[in-house]
């Protein structure tokens, strides 16, 4: 029955990645699937081994708990929270400008960048800070962020094979051999290490940007984004932030994004160019700008910067004086050809009023005059640019004269509370870079941090909450643990040191070196780590090689979790963010595999004298 168990396991396995990698399936129903066979299989057939002890199917679901887990899913929360207050918009411009005009340059240089620092800092944290930063440097460059965020995971992962403390896997092996009195100082791996990071990274920067596809959602969020022009009309009530902006050269650079029409004062219109004008209350300010626009002017000026044709009503908050709260958003909606709005001015259309939400600007085919917002006249087929809150866009989508545009839906980023999130965003880097508090602890404070603190809302949060991430993690380390426990694993490794036996030590050392690389794709490369430390300081001693060497395959081996996203947790970090499938990993993530197996064929034998 042991063996039954072992083969179904294989089997259960096997299938599972097949269909992982042909992209038929849901990733979701795939993760799912495998998780119910293998819960049927312990569950009907239960599992007795003298050697590996017993498997339970409730054991099987543990990895719904597994601190790892845990850790990402806070984070990506976390991460959210900074997009939420536009934390990282600073931090990424600076660095972008290194770059100069060129995004490739200024891609290499962060990825570069967050390399290095993995080599002293754990990995993990340091792509937790550059996800961000390389996610508004692929909006303000115009490039697709999945072409950086998985070059970023590998990368560190490099980096983090060049010294001791670079990774958690560096450190785990160095414990299990130092039972066998084989010591590991800190910079022991750093030559091996550094030249498989070089041959990795030319890889990495020069060839998978190349092989990585640019995700659907990605092309859809960046039209979102671009050049539709929509004009506007903003009352300068007391307090607003553009009183006192002063025209230069017939234009008002203080304005930023948005571009002045028209300008109406006490009756009288003024035109461009604007000579000599200086912004006053009171004033009626037309203005063209795309939604990236006012939704930067939103999140710089709070509820009065935008104004309805009357001035009479805001239905952000009520007052006009209060800052917008994380809940109010920014959408499109078209006017629906049976809506009451359609034939009626902005002024009289009462769509403020009607929907609780407010207009802000209103785009269509052909061309506007110049003209004061409220004296517009819609049309069918218009498409406007609203805000409010959650609850009101979702009485809005009950009714039927305007279509909201889901796909445009945006948060107004919560600059006010940018100081918050970069506060409990250091905590979280600092905490964990020095190992004062542990990552899975400091990461899910942080994340209830975000949401108390009004750095993002509660359903912000939720959307956050990558539930592929969760479900494939929980099956994988179900997966994983019945290879584990069944003993699938300890006769993969048995098998592939009696196929070598015999064998020159550059031979065997290279033949170990793929069979740990490829199971530390599929099993935590923690528990393969602990698995083939033993095994490798056996080899060593039995062949009369250096246990250096080996132990060191072990180490760059179980590091090389390239091609699957359970590989490695800074794999399932960028997953979500860069909008990969697990074949996305295959394709780009195991020619790096091999890309290591084979320099480490040639590195490691002449390194350690073999």
């Amino acid at each position: 029955m042991a063996d039954f168990h072992l083969w179904m396991t294989y089997a259960i396995i096997l299938v599972t990645v097949i269909a992982y990698t042909s992209e038929r399936f849901a990733l979701e129903q795939v993760a799912l699937s495998s998780l119910a066979a293998f819960l049927f299989l312990f569950a009907v057939f239960p599992y007795e081994n003298e050697t590996y002890g017993s498997l339970h199917p409730e054991e099987l679901l543990t990895g719904f708990a597994n601190p790892a887990l845990a850790t990402v899913l806070a984070l990506l929360i976390v991460g959210q929270g900074l997009f939420a207050t536009d934390a990282m918009d600073k931090p990424a411009r600076m660095i972008s400008r290194l770059g100069g005009r060129s995004s490739t340059r200024a891609i290499i240089i962060t990825l570069l960048a967050a390399a290095c620092l993995s080599a002293i800092l754990n990995n993990t944290p340091v792509v937790v800070i550059f996800i961000p930063v390389l996610t508004v440097m692929a909006a303000h460059r115009g490039f697709a962020a999945s072409k950086a965020l998985m070059p970023l995971s590998f990368l560190t992962i490099l980096g983090g094979m060049t010294t001791l403390i670079g990774s958690s896997t560096n450190l785990l092996v160095a414990g299990v051999a130092a039972k066998s009195g084989i010591g590991i100082g800190f910079f022991d791996i750093t030559v091996p290490g550094m030249l498989l990071a070089a041959v990795g990274a030319v890889y990495v920067l020069g060839v998978m940007p190349r092989i990585l596809r640019k995700a659907s959602s990605e092309t859809s969020y960046q039209q979102t984004v671009s050049g539709t022009q929509f004009i506007g009309e903003l009352r300068l009530t007391a307090g607003h932030p553009f009183i006192g902006v002063e025209s230069r050269a017939g234009l008002f650079p203080g304005l930023g994004e948005l571009t002045p029409r028209l300008i109406v004062r006490r009756g009288m219109n003024f035109y461009p160019p604007f000579e000599n004008v200086t912004l006053s209350e009171g004033d009626r300010l037309v203005v063209t700008a795309t939604r990236r626009a006012f939704l930067n002017a939103l999140s710089r000026g709070g509820a009065s910067i935008v104004s309805n044709g009357a001035g009479e009503h805001f239905a952000g908050t009520g007052d006009p004086s209060q800052p917008l709260g994380p809940d109010y958003h920014l959408a499109e909606a078209v006017i629906a050809p049976a809506s009451r709005h359609a034939g009626r001015t902005i002024r009289n259309a009462g769509i403020d009023t009607t929907h609780g939400i407010h207009m802000l600007g209103v785009q269509r085919k052909h061309r506007m005059g110049r003209t004061p917002m409220s004296e517009i006249r819609l049309e069918p087929g218009d498409t406007i640019l609203i805000g409010g809150t959650d609850r009101a866009f979702e009485e809005l989508r009950e009714g039927h004269d305007l279509l909201v545009l889901e796909w445009s839906a945006e948060p107004v980023p919560q600059r006010r509370k940018t100081g918050i999130a970069i506060a409990i965003f250091a905590f979280i880097v600092i905490t964990a870079a020095l190992d004062l508090l542990p990552i899975v602890a400091t990461s899910i404070i942080g994340a209830v941090a975000m949401i108390a603190m009004g750095c993002l809302t509660l359903p912000q949060a939720g959307r956050a909450f990558d539930r592929q991430i969760f479900v494939l993690v929980g099956a994988s380390i179900a997966a994983a643990t019945a290879l584990e426990r069944t003993g699938g694993a300890q006769l993969i490794a048995d098998g592939a040191v009696a196929l070598m036996d015999g064998q020159g030590p550059a031979v065997m050392l290279s033949g170990f070196f793929f069979v740990v690389a490829v199971l530390t794709n599929f099993l935590s490369n923690n528990a393969t780590a602990v698995l083939f430390t033993p095994i490798a300081v056996g080899i060593a001693e039995a062949i009369g090689a250096p246990p250096m060497a080996f132990v060191a395959a072990t180490i760059f081996a179980a590091n090389a979790s390239f091609a699957t996203p359970i590989g490695y947790q800074t794999n399932l970090l960028v997953m979500g963010p860069g909008h990969y499938s697990f074949r996305d990993f295959i394709r780009a993530g195991a020619p790096l595999v091999a890309i290591m197996w084979l320099t480490f064929s040639l590195v490691g034998p002449w390194y350690y004298g073999l």
